[in-house]
């Protein structure tokens, strides 16, 4: 058996889309200067783009790079709370919506980007008063309301470093974030909605706060659930939020922060071992993200922007608050769920506000797939004109059904590979420029150099390999807080120092674009065949009764690892012996008799993240009978309980 981390080339897609003439003919891209410019010098290339936003002091070196250690824009000052909010109010935009929000409760609030500056200034001013200065740590943990963003740029505008914590984590998962970070104030709400129901947030942050000796106070959103909790105010740490704001002042200028300053740290949950904290600095993030804003999603001043994650995540960050404010685009923030009260309210959402750019996730688009083709068509979708996918990748007829069902027809399709440590958007299409072709991600970004790599570093020209980034770019995390030989440990040391490897396989086709095969901790390994998991679950998606699917590895004797598949059926579909030797065959018909499943259970649902990725770490404790590791990250801990009751009843003794 090879040791060799090569994938074996399965599945193939002929299926091309070209850009669409009445897009490209008004994309603010329109051909391939910008990808010849980030060819030819990344460094260059990420130069003049920066140049866009305002500074406060010039740079005197573009990149300094140690590897694994890189500054961008060394010696310059920038705040992104200034480029999000102050340059647009030198202009019409002053009087534009920069925020449009809607509460599951069917609540409305639109805030002006004068009215966003005037609350952010005062927010920044409340927490001077309570001691935050530059280099505080402040968390949050928070629902989706605009106080959420308006925390952020007011933490950016004083120079604190802010570190969100989804507000469905547990007290547990705050507390260690807190701790690690060693915040001294924390941001949060009396509640919350979620599915018709009030998730009570102060009262699982004071479970949290028993074991944080750093926090010092503690600021409350009213969402307006304190009585329904019976919520403890204590006296001289928490604060309403409401009530400092009355006297605060709305004078607060930007602080004029270097731009290797930190701007956040996120904790990515990973697979073993405590959560790493990445940090992001504040001038590279700030280019990283307003340029990929404004060319992958093509944003235009008339434009209506939905983002669907939570602020909790980094796509929130960096595509919901930081990259679309900075190009002065109208974004809309939900609170609630896809499906509450009824399974179309994300396009009720999109005919009501007029959006017309959607970026979610491929978990939800097969759940919406799953719920029923009558659902999109019965609203007016005809304001959309670009369609986005970040997350994990989108299986082929996933691709479809969103292309057809969603866009129908008309919208590009820019599905987008990066992530928490990247900060910004690494490889995609440029709607107005790139053929799509679904499963594809598409090409590196303009001044992103990315490539295949075989275990040895050697470039793989032909076939699959390990992807890998080999030259530094702006938005890229800095170091893991407080622990940077786990930085180098993690990122720069799979090859040699100056390579970064995001831990993904990948193949190219003879055009350059990028297929992501998933994690490499995911691969299958049957009779010497690395195995892609997403190409064996694209191919059992493409069955017309399968709307979901994950497979994992389970120990055989003879070949090593057999492939286990758990699928989810379309409403109204059985499963029986027939249904699961007709799915075998497809898989087979479709990527080659390597791949046929062992064996196939069927999954109501499938345990996913609170960002929607498919946890198949404990799918594989499921199939090999072991103990379920950590499930404290699950959107619904209950949901891997019944796929390992379902398991067991098949398989059980």
């Amino acid at each position: 058996m090879s040791d060799q981390m090569v994938f074996d080339d399965l599945l193939h897609e002929e299926r091309e889309f070209p850009p669409l003439a009445a897009f490209a003919e008004k994309a603010a891209l329109r051909d391939e200067s910008l990808h010849r410019a980030g060819a030819a010098d990344p460094v260059k290339f990420w130069e003049e783009q920066a140049r866009e936003l305002e500074w406060f002091a010039p740079w005197k070196q573009v990149l300094e790079w140690n590897p694994p250690h890189a500054k961008w824009f060394t010696g310059a000052r920038i705040n992104i709370s200034h480029n999000c909010l102050d340059r647009h109010l030198k202009t019409w935009r002053r009087n534009k919506a920069a925020i449009i929000w809607e509460g599951e409760n069917y609540e409305f609030r639109t805030l002006t980007y004068q009215q966003l500056h005037v609350e952010v200034c005062k927010f920044a001013n409340a927490m001077k008063a309570l001691g935050v200065t530059k280099g505080t740590r402040v968390a949050l943990y928070m629902p989706m309301i605009p106080e959420a963003a308006v925390a952020m740029l007011a933490c950016a505008r004083i120079g604190a470093i802010h570190s969100i914590v989804f507000g469905g984590f547990s007290p547990e998962s705050l507390s260690d974030r807190i701790n690690d970070a060693q915040a001294e104030l924390l941001i949060t709400a009396d509640g919350g909605w979620r599915r018709g129901n009030i998730v009570a947030l102060k009262n699982e942050a004071d479970k949290a706060l028993e074991t944080c000796p750093s926090i010092k106070n503690v600021i409350i959103v009213k969402r307006g659930h304190a009585d329904t909790f019976h919520l403890k105010v204590k006296e001289g740490r928490d604060h309403w939020y409401h009530r400092i704001m009355d006297g605060a002042s709305s004078d607060c200028p930007a602080e004029q922060l270097d731009a290797e300053d930190p701007l956040y740290i996120l904790y990515t949950s990973g697979t073993t071992g405590k959560p790493k904290g990445i940090v992001h600095t504040t001038g590279g993030y700030s280019v990283g993200t307003y340029v990929t804003s404004k060319y992958v999603f093509d944003i235009r001043d008339e434009d209506v922007y939905w983002c669907t994650a939570d602020v909790g995540w980094v796509t929130g960050h960096s595509y919901i608050v930081y990259g679309p404010l900075q190009c002065g685009a109208t974004i809309l923030m939900y609170e609630g769920a896809p499906n509450h009260p009824e399974n179309d309210r994300f396009w009720e959402i999109i005919a009501r506000h007029r959006v017309s750019i959607f970026y979610t996730a491929p978990t939800a688009i097969r759940a919406f797939m799953k719920w029923g083709d009558h659902l999109p068509a019965k609203h007016d979708l005809s304001s959309l004109r670009l369609l986005g996918s970040v997350g994990e990748p989108i299986n082929p007829e996933a691709w479809m059904w969103y292309h057809e069902h969603i866009g129908r027809g008309n919208c590009p399709i820019v599905d987008t590979w990066w992530q928490t440590e990247t900060g910004a958007i690494m490889i995609t299409t440029l709607p107005g420029v790139n053929t799509t072709k679904p499963g594809y991600a598409g090409i590196a970004f303009p001044g992103i150099q990315a490539t295949i790599l075989d275990e040895q570093g050697k470039e793989v020209t032909q076939g699959s390999g390990l992807l890998a980034i080999t030259h530094p770019w702006p938005s890229m995390l800095r170091t893991i807080w407080g622990d940077d030989e786990r930085y180098v440990n993690t990122y720069f040391s799979k090859w040699d120092k100056s390579v970064y490897f995001p831990g993904d396989g990948a193949k190219r086709d003879d055009k350059g674009n990028f297929m992501i095969l998933g994690r490499v901790d995911d691969v299958l390994n049957v009779s010497g065949h690395r195995i892609g998991t997403m190409e064996v679950e694209s191919a059992l998606v493409d069955h017309p009764l399968v709307v979901e699917a994950a497979v994992v590895g389970r120990k055989h004797d003879l070949k090593g690892q057999a492939i286990v598949a758990f699928v989810t059926l379309k409403s109204g579909a059985m499963m029986n012996r027939e249904v699961i030797a007709e799915l075998k065959q497809h898989v087979v018909t479709k990527i080659g008799a390597i791949a046929r499943p062992e064996d196939i259970i069927l999954a109501a649902d499938l345990p996913k993240t609170r960002s929607g990725k498919i946890m198949r770490r404990l799918l594989r404790d499921i199939a090999e009978g072991r103990a379920l590791g950590d499930t404290t990250t699950l959107a619904d801990p209950s949901v891997v309980e019944m796929v390992r009751e379902q398991y067991e009843e098949k398989y059980g003794d």
